[in-house]
């Protein structure tokens, strides 16, 4: 069903790009007998548009697997470093949010812990839209910062890491099995970074999921039960990406990535200083347009790695 669904939806994106074809070129053809020239340029830009929609749809019909049209988690990670390394942290957090906004995606902050001086410790977000996880699972992986530190009154160079996690949103279907005495449930004030979202009650939810070390916080909302579903959902959806990982024979890797965020690990390196680079370690494709990455400008690296994901699995390599 989930791949019959898939093709059909891939058949109506191509359907609409010829139709949409259709009327640019006729567009443009009107405008040239016409000798209207504001008409001519309104189909050549219609054109360039349906060019980009085309290789993204080409990119999406790769999106096959059980789970890639779901909404997806998101955890950021700050690594070891302190202030430096929560800044960066809070940058990616940023930088996820944008690229979902300007995709159409709904971005749900589920959870924030600050730093003790500036950025975040950690946080999860919510994306909700069609083939939300599909094009963010490859972003799983530790990302590298080199920058000058702008809390270094010294202004020397500093490398920081934090890791991002990405599991899918699993719906009640999925039968994932979690044993109550298996989980250690603890309740906290929310740690939000101020405003009218932080709850002044201890109704933020961890839970832990002992047997696989995984933990999920929650401080959504300003009900204790329901921040505790929520969190209950998302742990539910952690355990069913990590069985999805061992279906692809991936969970080492991806586990051992995640659990040490440092040197030898990252997927992709941010330098801002000396030179302006991102450089996926992946692909080797890279860019020297830093803020335009940072703001949101992803979708070059996603396709990429979604494209060696896809021929890695056509060529057998796991």
């Amino acid at each position: 069903m989930r791949e019959r669904n898939h093709l059909q939806q891939s058949i109506e994106d191509c359907r609409k790009l010829e139709r949409d074809l259709d009327d640019a070129l006729t567009l443009i053809e009107l405008g040239e007998t016409e000798s209207d020239p504001a008409s001519v340029a309104e189909g050549e830009a219609a054109l360039k548009a349906l060019q980009k929609r085309a290789r993204q749809v080409e990119l999406e019909a790769l999106l096959s697997g059980e789970a890639d049209a779901n909404d997806c988690y998101i955890e950021i990670n700050a690594g070891a470093g302190g202030t430096e390394a929560q800044d960066w942290a809070s940058m990616l957090t940023r930088m996820y949010a944008r690229w979902a906004e300007q995709h159409g995606y709904k971005v749900e902050w589920l959870e924030e812990s600050p730093g003790e001086e500036a950025g975040l410790k950690s946080a999860t977000l919510r994306i909700k839209g069609r083939n939300a996880y599909g094009w963010l699972k490859t972003e799983s992986g530790v990302h590298r910062l080199v920058r000058i530190s702008p809390y270094d009154s010294a202004a020397r160079r500093h490398t920081s890491f934090a890791s991002v996690w990405v599991y899918p949103v699993v719906d009640d279907n999925i039968n994932i099995e979690i044993k109550d005495s298996d989980l250690q449930v603890d309740t906290m004030r929310s740690g939000g970074a101020g405003g009218q979202h932080v709850n002044k009650t201890e109704s933020a939810i961890r839970i832990t999921h002992i047997p696989s070390g995984i933990v999920v916080k929650c401080q959504e909302d300003r009900s204790q039960h329901r921040n505790r579903a929520t969190a209950m959902a998302m742990l539910k959806s952690r355990l069913f990406e990590v069985e999805l990982q061992k279906r692809e024979a991936a969970s080492a890797v991806t586990e051992a990535g995640k659990s040490d965020i440092g040197w030898g690990h990252q997927i992709r390196s941010y330098v801002l200083q000396p030179y302006q680079m991102v450089k996926d370690l992946r692909t080797e494709l890279q860019t020297s347009d830093t803020q335009g990455v940072l703001d949101g400008d992803l979708d070059a690296f996603m396709a990429a790695s979604l494209a060696a994901r896809v021929g890695s699995k056509r060529a057998g390599v796991n």
